[in-house]
Protein backbone atom coordinates (compact mmCIF):
# COMPACT_ATOMS: atom_id res chain seq x y z
CA UNK A 1 0.00 0.00 0.00
CA UNK A 2 3.47 2.52 0.02
CA UNK A 3 5.15 4.39 2.91
CA UNK A 4 3.32 5.56 5.14
CA UNK A 5 4.90 9.69 4.26
CA UNK A 6 3.71 11.52 8.01
CA UNK A 7 2.18 11.43 11.59
CA UNK A 8 -1.59 10.96 11.03
CA UNK A 9 -3.82 13.95 11.04
CA UNK A 10 -6.05 14.47 13.80
CA UNK A 11 -9.20 16.39 11.65
CA UNK A 12 -11.74 17.58 14.50
CA UNK A 13 -14.93 18.60 11.97
CA UNK A 14 -16.94 20.80 14.69
CA UNK A 15 -18.12 23.81 13.18
CA UNK A 16 -15.94 23.28 9.72
CA UNK A 17 -17.96 23.41 6.23
CA UNK A 18 -17.48 19.89 4.76
CA UNK A 19 -16.64 20.69 1.69
CA UNK A 20 -13.26 22.46 3.83
CA UNK A 21 -12.85 19.76 6.14
CA UNK A 22 -13.04 17.11 2.88
CA UNK A 23 -10.43 19.26 1.18
CA UNK A 24 -8.16 19.05 4.12
CA UNK A 25 -8.48 15.06 4.39
CA UNK A 26 -8.10 14.66 0.51
CA UNK A 27 -4.98 16.75 0.93
CA UNK A 28 -3.73 14.18 3.46
CA UNK A 29 -4.68 11.18 2.05
CA UNK A 30 -2.70 12.26 -1.36
CA UNK A 31 0.73 12.33 0.86
CA UNK A 32 -0.50 8.72 1.64
CA UNK A 33 -1.18 9.96 5.71
CA UNK A 34 -3.73 8.66 7.91
CA UNK A 35 -6.59 10.57 8.91
CA UNK A 36 -8.74 10.52 12.40
CA UNK A 37 -11.43 11.85 11.96
CA UNK A 38 -13.39 13.87 15.18
CA UNK A 39 -17.27 15.26 15.49
CA UNK A 40 -18.17 17.32 18.36
CA UNK A 41 -17.35 15.91 21.44
CA UNK A 42 -14.87 13.33 20.33
CA UNK A 43 -11.66 15.09 19.65
CA UNK A 44 -10.27 14.38 23.47
CA UNK A 45 -11.78 10.70 22.86
CA UNK A 46 -9.77 10.33 19.41
CA UNK A 47 -6.51 12.00 20.40
CA UNK A 48 -6.32 9.29 23.27
CA UNK A 49 -7.18 6.68 21.17
CA UNK A 50 -4.21 7.59 18.45
CA UNK A 51 -1.53 7.54 21.64
CA UNK A 52 1.47 7.50 20.63
CA UNK A 53 1.27 5.96 17.04
CA UNK A 54 1.60 9.03 16.05
CA UNK A 55 4.88 9.24 14.25
CA UNK A 56 6.39 8.22 11.13
CA UNK A 57 7.46 5.11 11.02
CA UNK A 58 5.04 3.32 13.55
CA UNK A 59 3.13 0.27 12.43
CA UNK A 60 0.29 2.53 10.75
CA UNK A 61 2.42 2.89 8.19
CA UNK A 62 1.86 0.18 6.26
CA UNK A 63 -2.18 1.19 5.40
CA UNK A 64 -1.07 4.08 3.55
CA UNK A 65 -3.80 7.01 3.43
CA UNK A 66 -6.67 5.57 5.35
CA UNK A 67 -8.99 6.94 7.99
CA UNK A 68 -10.06 6.54 11.58
CA UNK A 69 -13.84 6.86 12.51
CA UNK A 70 -16.21 5.87 15.37
CA UNK A 71 -17.72 3.03 15.32
CA UNK A 72 -20.00 1.26 17.74
CA UNK A 73 -21.97 4.38 19.55
CA UNK A 74 -24.78 2.78 19.59
CA UNK A 75 -24.05 -0.16 21.83
CA UNK A 76 -22.71 1.72 24.24
CA UNK A 77 -19.09 1.65 23.38
CA UNK A 78 -17.71 3.45 21.16
CA UNK A 79 -14.82 2.06 18.76
CA UNK A 80 -12.43 3.79 16.83
CA UNK A 81 -11.98 2.18 13.43
CA UNK A 82 -9.51 2.26 10.94
CA UNK A 83 -10.19 1.37 7.61
CA UNK A 84 -7.49 2.05 4.43
CA UNK A 85 -8.57 4.43 1.64
CA UNK A 86 -8.14 1.82 -1.10
CA UNK A 87 -10.98 -0.60 1.09
CA UNK A 88 -13.56 2.70 0.64
CA UNK A 89 -13.03 2.83 -2.85
CA UNK A 90 -13.42 -0.99 -3.21
CA UNK A 91 -16.84 -0.13 -1.76
CA UNK A 92 -17.61 2.86 -4.16
CA UNK A 93 -16.58 0.26 -7.07
CA UNK A 94 -19.01 -2.40 -5.28
CA UNK A 95 -21.71 0.40 -5.13
CA UNK A 96 -21.61 1.58 -8.55
CA UNK A 97 -21.79 -2.28 -10.25
CA UNK A 98 -25.28 -1.76 -7.97
CA UNK A 99 -26.16 1.24 -9.72
CA UNK A 100 -25.23 -0.39 -13.02
CA UNK A 101 -27.34 -3.04 -12.67
CA UNK A 102 -30.23 -0.64 -11.88
CA UNK A 103 -29.75 0.72 -15.16
CA UNK A 104 -27.84 4.30 -13.84
CA UNK A 105 -24.16 5.50 -14.72
CA UNK A 106 -22.44 6.37 -11.97
CA UNK A 107 -19.96 9.04 -13.46
CA UNK A 108 -23.45 10.77 -14.58
CA UNK A 109 -25.41 10.89 -10.78
CA UNK A 110 -25.14 14.06 -8.84
CA UNK A 111 -24.26 12.09 -5.62
CA UNK A 112 -26.07 14.38 -2.89
CA UNK A 113 -24.77 14.31 0.96
CA UNK A 114 -26.98 15.52 3.86
CA UNK A 115 -24.17 12.98 6.82
CA UNK A 116 -21.64 14.04 8.94
CA UNK A 117 -18.05 13.19 7.31
CA UNK A 118 -16.99 11.65 10.32
CA UNK A 119 -19.69 9.13 9.89
CA UNK A 120 -18.84 6.60 7.61
CA UNK A 121 -21.86 7.15 5.67
CA UNK A 122 -21.35 10.76 4.98
CA UNK A 123 -17.79 9.68 3.96
CA UNK A 124 -18.88 7.61 1.19
CA UNK A 125 -20.31 10.21 -0.96
CA UNK A 126 -17.01 11.50 -1.25
CA UNK A 127 -15.24 8.74 -2.02
CA UNK A 128 -17.93 7.64 -4.40
CA UNK A 129 -18.41 10.77 -6.34
CA UNK A 130 -14.13 11.12 -6.58
CA UNK A 131 -13.89 7.08 -7.63
CA UNK A 132 -17.04 8.00 -9.89
CA UNK A 133 -16.01 11.24 -11.55
CA UNK A 134 -19.30 12.01 -10.63
CA UNK A 135 -20.49 15.79 -9.52
CA UNK A 136 -20.72 15.21 -5.34
CA UNK A 137 -23.42 18.32 -3.47
CA UNK A 138 -23.32 18.69 0.42
CA UNK A 139 -26.30 19.48 2.15
CA UNK A 140 -26.56 21.52 5.31
CA UNK A 141 -28.25 20.07 8.28
CA UNK A 142 -30.33 22.76 8.69
CA UNK A 143 -31.51 22.16 5.50
CA UNK A 144 -33.02 18.66 6.46
CA UNK A 145 -35.30 20.12 8.78
CA UNK A 146 -36.88 22.31 6.99
CA UNK A 147 -38.48 20.74 3.56
CA UNK A 148 -39.34 24.27 1.99
CA UNK A 149 -35.41 25.83 3.12
CA UNK A 150 -34.51 22.57 1.08
CA UNK A 151 -36.17 22.74 -2.31
CA UNK A 152 -35.81 26.05 -2.35
CA UNK A 153 -31.92 26.30 -1.44
CA UNK A 154 -31.32 22.80 -3.55
CA UNK A 155 -33.86 21.94 -6.95
CA UNK A 156 -32.80 18.79 -8.15
CA UNK A 157 -31.74 18.44 -12.06
CA UNK A 158 -34.24 16.75 -14.11
CA UNK A 159 -31.14 15.73 -16.84
CA UNK A 160 -29.85 13.28 -14.48
CA UNK A 161 -30.32 10.98 -11.81
CA UNK A 162 -30.04 12.35 -8.18
CA UNK A 163 -28.39 9.54 -5.51
CA UNK A 164 -29.22 10.25 -1.85
CA UNK A 165 -28.21 8.50 1.40
CA UNK A 166 -30.13 9.00 4.53
CA UNK A 167 -31.04 8.54 8.04
CA UNK A 168 -34.61 7.29 9.10
CA UNK A 169 -34.89 10.28 11.20
CA UNK A 170 -34.13 12.93 8.06
CA UNK A 171 -36.58 10.30 5.89
CA UNK A 172 -39.32 11.17 8.53
CA UNK A 173 -38.89 14.65 8.69
CA UNK A 174 -38.73 15.29 4.94
CA UNK A 175 -41.93 12.90 4.30
CA UNK A 176 -43.97 15.23 6.83
CA UNK A 177 -44.57 17.63 4.39
CA UNK A 178 -45.75 17.96 1.11
CA UNK A 179 -42.60 19.91 -0.05
CA UNK A 180 -40.80 17.45 1.46
CA UNK A 181 -42.25 14.55 -1.24
CA UNK A 182 -42.04 16.58 -3.85
CA UNK A 183 -38.51 17.13 -3.31
CA UNK A 184 -37.77 13.20 -2.34
CA UNK A 185 -39.32 12.31 -5.57
CA UNK A 186 -37.01 14.10 -7.69
CA UNK A 187 -34.83 11.58 -6.90
CA UNK A 188 -33.65 8.47 -8.81
CA UNK A 189 -31.97 6.14 -5.48
CA UNK A 190 -32.61 6.91 -1.78
CA UNK A 191 -30.56 4.70 0.44
CA UNK A 192 -31.58 4.55 3.50
CA UNK A 193 -29.27 3.10 6.37
CA UNK A 194 -27.92 3.75 10.14
CA UNK A 195 -30.69 2.29 11.46
CA UNK A 196 -33.81 0.24 11.41
CA UNK A 197 -36.65 1.77 8.90
CA UNK A 198 -40.16 1.79 10.33
CA UNK A 199 -42.60 0.06 8.67
CA UNK A 200 -44.89 2.74 8.88
CA UNK A 201 -42.18 5.04 7.30
CA UNK A 202 -41.67 2.64 4.70
CA UNK A 203 -45.11 2.06 3.69
CA UNK A 204 -45.41 6.52 3.12
CA UNK A 205 -42.69 6.13 0.80
CA UNK A 206 -44.42 3.54 -0.68
CA UNK A 207 -47.40 5.48 -1.07
CA UNK A 208 -44.96 8.42 -2.23
CA UNK A 209 -43.38 5.96 -4.93
CA UNK A 210 -40.41 6.94 -3.57
CA UNK A 211 -37.29 5.14 -4.68
CA UNK A 212 -36.17 4.14 -1.46
CA UNK A 213 -33.31 1.56 -1.21
CA UNK A 214 -33.04 0.74 2.33
CA UNK A 215 -29.56 -1.02 3.37
CA UNK A 216 -27.29 -2.46 5.82
CA UNK A 217 -23.33 -1.67 6.91
CA UNK A 218 -21.29 -0.48 9.35
CA UNK A 219 -17.78 1.44 9.47
CA UNK A 220 -16.49 -2.00 10.05
CA UNK A 221 -17.72 -3.02 6.13
CA UNK A 222 -16.45 0.12 4.81
CA UNK A 223 -20.42 0.85 4.71
CA UNK A 224 -23.21 -0.44 2.36
CA UNK A 225 -22.51 -3.69 2.50
CA UNK A 226 -26.51 -4.58 1.37
CA UNK A 227 -29.20 -2.90 0.04
CA UNK A 228 -32.86 -3.41 -1.24
CA UNK A 229 -32.81 -2.05 -4.59
CA UNK A 230 -36.31 0.71 -5.05
CA UNK A 231 -38.07 -1.94 -7.72
CA UNK A 232 -38.36 -4.39 -5.25
CA UNK A 233 -38.98 -2.13 -2.30
CA UNK A 234 -42.12 -0.48 -3.89
CA UNK A 235 -43.26 -3.52 -4.76
CA UNK A 236 -43.54 -4.59 -0.81
CA UNK A 237 -40.30 -6.16 -0.48
CA UNK A 238 -38.67 -5.56 3.45
CA UNK A 239 -35.19 -5.86 4.31
CA UNK A 240 -31.97 -4.89 3.37
CA UNK A 241 -31.43 -6.84 -0.27
CA UNK A 242 -28.23 -9.02 -1.01
CA UNK A 243 -25.00 -8.69 -0.95
CA UNK A 244 -23.27 -6.25 -3.30
CA UNK A 245 -19.94 -7.03 -5.01
CA UNK A 246 -17.51 -8.80 -3.11
CA UNK A 247 -19.47 -9.43 0.07
CA UNK A 248 -21.04 -12.55 1.41
CA UNK A 249 -23.60 -12.56 4.35
CA UNK A 250 -24.31 -15.35 6.79
CA UNK A 251 -25.87 -15.67 10.33
CA UNK A 252 -23.88 -17.37 13.33
CA UNK A 253 -26.47 -20.45 14.22
CA UNK A 254 -26.61 -19.82 17.82
CA UNK A 255 -27.15 -15.98 18.37
CA UNK A 256 -28.29 -15.21 14.60
CA UNK A 257 -26.11 -12.77 14.32
CA UNK A 258 -25.43 -11.21 11.14
CA UNK A 259 -21.81 -12.20 9.73
CA UNK A 260 -19.66 -10.31 6.86
CA UNK A 261 -17.14 -11.60 4.98
CA UNK A 262 -15.54 -9.29 2.75
CA UNK A 263 -11.54 -8.37 1.73
CA UNK A 264 -13.03 -4.45 2.27
CA UNK A 265 -13.35 -5.15 6.03
CA UNK A 266 -11.46 -3.23 8.50
CA UNK A 267 -8.26 -4.01 9.67
CA UNK A 268 -8.78 -3.33 13.28
CA UNK A 269 -9.36 -0.80 15.89
CA UNK A 270 -7.07 1.91 17.80
CA UNK A 271 -6.66 1.78 21.54
CA UNK A 272 -4.70 3.82 24.04
CA UNK A 273 -2.34 3.77 20.93
CA UNK A 274 -2.43 0.15 19.80
CA UNK A 275 -3.71 -1.19 17.16
CA UNK A 276 -5.78 -4.16 17.66
CA UNK A 277 -6.73 -6.00 14.60
CA UNK A 278 -10.34 -6.58 13.74
CA UNK A 279 -11.37 -10.01 15.48
CA UNK A 280 -12.50 -12.27 13.00
CA UNK A 281 -13.91 -16.01 13.60
CA UNK A 282 -12.83 -18.83 11.22
CA UNK A 283 -12.55 -17.75 7.69
CA UNK A 284 -12.31 -14.43 8.02
CA UNK A 285 -15.97 -13.77 9.19
CA UNK A 286 -16.47 -10.28 11.09
CA UNK A 287 -19.33 -10.97 13.40
CA UNK A 288 -21.59 -7.91 14.01
CA UNK A 289 -23.83 -6.78 16.94
CA UNK A 290 -27.00 -7.61 14.95
CA UNK A 291 -29.28 -9.94 14.92
CA UNK A 292 -31.02 -11.04 11.41
CA UNK A 293 -32.77 -13.38 9.25
CA UNK A 294 -31.89 -13.99 5.71
CA UNK A 295 -35.28 -14.97 3.41
CA UNK A 296 -36.43 -14.20 0.04
CA UNK A 297 -35.23 -10.55 -0.01
CA UNK A 298 -32.02 -10.82 1.60
CA UNK A 299 -30.82 -9.27 4.68
CA UNK A 300 -34.00 -8.36 7.45
CA UNK A 301 -31.95 -6.66 10.46
CA UNK A 302 -34.11 -7.75 13.71
CA UNK A 303 -31.97 -5.37 16.15
CA UNK A 304 -29.22 -5.14 18.44
CA UNK A 305 -27.85 -8.38 20.16
CA UNK A 306 -26.63 -6.31 22.74
CA UNK A 307 -29.60 -4.49 22.85
CA UNK A 308 -32.02 -7.61 23.68
CA UNK A 309 -33.61 -8.81 26.55
CA UNK A 310 -34.44 -12.44 28.01
CA UNK A 311 -37.71 -11.93 29.78
CA UNK A 312 -38.97 -14.78 31.19
CA UNK A 313 -37.84 -17.37 28.88
CA UNK A 314 -38.31 -15.10 25.87
CA UNK A 315 -35.97 -13.26 23.94
CA UNK A 316 -37.23 -9.77 22.96
CA UNK A 317 -35.62 -6.56 20.63
CA UNK A 318 -36.66 -3.80 21.83
CA UNK A 319 -36.41 -2.29 18.44
CA UNK A 320 -38.92 -4.11 16.89
CA UNK A 321 -41.42 -3.33 20.11
CA UNK A 322 -40.76 0.86 19.54
CA UNK A 323 -41.08 0.39 15.77
CA UNK A 324 -44.67 -1.30 16.79
CA UNK A 325 -45.79 1.37 19.74
CA UNK A 326 -44.79 4.38 17.91
CA UNK A 327 -46.97 2.94 14.63
CA UNK A 328 -49.65 1.99 16.94
CA UNK A 329 -49.17 5.36 18.58
CA UNK A 330 -49.25 7.26 15.13
CA UNK A 331 -52.34 5.88 14.22
CA UNK A 332 -54.60 6.87 17.43
CA UNK A 333 -52.89 10.51 16.87
CA UNK A 334 -51.19 10.14 19.97
CA UNK A 335 -48.66 13.09 20.83
CA UNK A 336 -45.13 11.16 20.39
CA UNK A 337 -41.72 12.70 19.47
CA UNK A 338 -39.30 10.19 20.81
CA UNK A 339 -39.41 6.22 22.42
CA UNK A 340 -36.95 3.90 23.48
CA UNK A 341 -37.45 0.79 25.64
CA UNK A 342 -34.74 -0.54 27.77
CA UNK A 343 -33.97 -2.96 29.91
CA UNK A 344 -33.81 -3.25 34.14
CA UNK A 345 -33.11 -6.21 35.81
CA UNK A 346 -36.11 -7.87 37.88
CA UNK A 347 -35.80 -10.92 40.11
CA UNK A 348 -38.75 -13.03 38.81
CA UNK A 349 -38.74 -12.22 34.89
CA UNK A 350 -34.94 -11.92 34.94
CA UNK A 351 -35.07 -8.60 32.90
CA UNK A 352 -38.22 -5.97 31.83
CA UNK A 353 -38.93 -3.49 29.95
CA UNK A 354 -38.97 0.14 30.60
CA UNK A 355 -40.09 2.88 28.40
CA UNK A 356 -38.43 6.59 28.23
CA UNK A 357 -40.68 8.99 26.36
CA UNK A 358 -40.62 12.28 25.28
CA UNK A 359 -44.00 13.96 24.19
CA UNK A 360 -44.18 16.23 21.42
CA UNK A 361 -43.74 20.11 22.64
CA UNK A 362 -47.10 21.25 24.63
CA UNK A 363 -48.49 17.80 25.33
CA UNK A 364 -49.83 16.18 28.15
CA UNK A 365 -46.93 14.17 29.05
CA UNK A 366 -48.91 11.93 31.63
CA UNK A 367 -52.09 11.77 29.26
CA UNK A 368 -49.70 10.54 26.46
CA UNK A 369 -48.56 7.43 29.45
CA UNK A 370 -51.61 6.34 29.74
CA UNK A 371 -52.43 6.26 26.26
CA UNK A 372 -49.14 4.19 25.14
CA UNK A 373 -49.98 1.72 28.24
CA UNK A 374 -53.33 1.16 27.14
CA UNK A 375 -51.79 0.24 23.27
CA UNK A 376 -49.61 -2.24 24.86
CA UNK A 377 -52.14 -3.75 27.66
CA UNK A 378 -52.92 -6.70 25.20
CA UNK A 379 -49.31 -7.56 24.20
CA UNK A 380 -47.78 -10.61 25.79
CA UNK A 381 -45.85 -9.91 29.04
CA UNK A 382 -42.80 -9.85 27.87
CA UNK A 383 -43.09 -7.34 25.50
CA UNK A 384 -45.02 -4.51 27.71
CA UNK A 385 -43.15 -2.12 29.49
CA UNK A 386 -43.06 -2.47 33.37
CA UNK A 387 -42.56 0.92 33.95
CA UNK A 388 -42.75 3.98 32.09
CA UNK A 389 -40.90 7.93 32.17
CA UNK A 390 -40.97 10.93 30.66
CA UNK A 391 -37.84 12.38 29.11
CA UNK A 392 -38.10 15.64 27.76
CA UNK A 393 -34.24 15.34 26.70
CA UNK A 394 -34.58 11.97 24.66
CA UNK A 395 -33.60 12.36 21.27
CA UNK A 396 -31.01 9.82 18.77
CA UNK A 397 -27.98 11.48 17.55
CA UNK A 398 -27.67 13.60 14.54
CA UNK A 399 -27.13 10.23 12.49
CA UNK A 400 -30.36 9.15 13.50
CA UNK A 401 -28.58 6.37 15.73
CA UNK A 402 -29.73 5.55 19.89
CA UNK A 403 -26.97 6.09 22.16
CA UNK A 404 -28.77 3.34 24.26
CA UNK A 405 -25.67 3.09 26.53
CA UNK A 406 -25.93 6.77 27.65
CA UNK A 407 -29.70 6.48 28.23
CA UNK A 408 -29.32 3.33 30.07
CA UNK A 409 -27.33 4.92 31.96
CA UNK A 410 -29.97 7.72 32.97
CA UNK A 411 -32.08 5.72 33.29
CA UNK A 412 -30.20 3.66 35.91
CA UNK A 413 -29.45 7.18 37.34
CA UNK A 414 -33.43 7.40 37.99
CA UNK A 415 -33.90 3.80 39.25
CA UNK A 416 -31.32 4.62 41.69
CA UNK A 417 -32.71 7.83 43.31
Amino acid sequence: MGDFSGAPLLLDTTGVAPEDAAATLEAAWRERRLVALAGPGQRRDLALALGPCAGPGEPLGRFGAAVVLGSGGSAGQRHWCLQPLAHLQAAADATADWLLARGLEPADCLHLDPLPLHHVSGLLPLVRARRWGAELGWLAPALMRSAALLAEACPLPRDRPVLLSLVPTQLARLLASPAGIDWLAGCAVIWVGGAALPASLAEAARRARLPLAPCYGATETAAMVCALPPERFLAGGIGCGDPLAGVALRLDGSTAAVEVRSDRLSPGYLEAGRFLPLPLQPGGWWRSGDAGRIGPQGLEVLGRLDGALHSGGETVFPERLEERLQAAAARRGAPLEALLLLARPDPEWGERLEALVRPCRGDDGPRLLQLLQSIVSGWPPAERPRRWHLCPALAPTAAGKWERGRWQRWLDSLEAL
